[in-house]
């Protein structure tokens, strides 16, 4: 039987950075969520992001949208609530394909793009990077 892709890269994300050796559970209420002054709230899940590659949970708050920006590492996500649109800086945010609950999603290191939170609900992912976390912004 073939895996999705999502699986099968979340499950080389977690084998090329996973340590434990027994069982680790954690729910949303077990995590440290660690808020940025724009809302966007951070959970580390493995990793310190700032100073290597990664696991966390990111919670963007209802019609959050960033602005342009570039990432160094590759970005990869899977989304588990909300509605999300990731868009390169030439496309049209109106044009581009909404992902929803169970989606996964790619982001090249060195790509400007704009990431947006578009549902009426607050957005929550899963992030594997394969790098240390950085946000570029794009002058206009």
């Amino acid at each position: 039987m073939k895996k999705p892709l999502a699986i099968t890269l979340l499950l080389m994300a977690g084998a090329a950075i996973a340590e434990t050796t027994d069982i680790q559970l954690l729910s949303t209420d077990d995590l440290d969520w660690t808020q940025t002054s724009e809302g966007v709230a951070f959970a580390a899940l493995k990793g310190d992001r700032f100073a290597e590659p990664y696991q966390a949970m990111v919670r963007l708050p209802a019609g959050t949208v960033s602005p342009p920006h570039v990432k160094t590492a590759n970005m990869y996500g899977v989304l588990l609530q909300g509605e999300m649109i990731h868009y390169a800086i030439n496309e049209d945010p109106e044009t581009v394909r909404k992902i929803g609950p169970g989606s996964f999603y790619a982001i090249a290191g060195g790509l400007a793009h704009t990431s947006a939170c578009v549902s009426e609900t607050p957005c929550l992912a899963y992030l594997y990077q394969d790098g240390a976390f950085d946000f570029n912004l794009i002058s206009n």
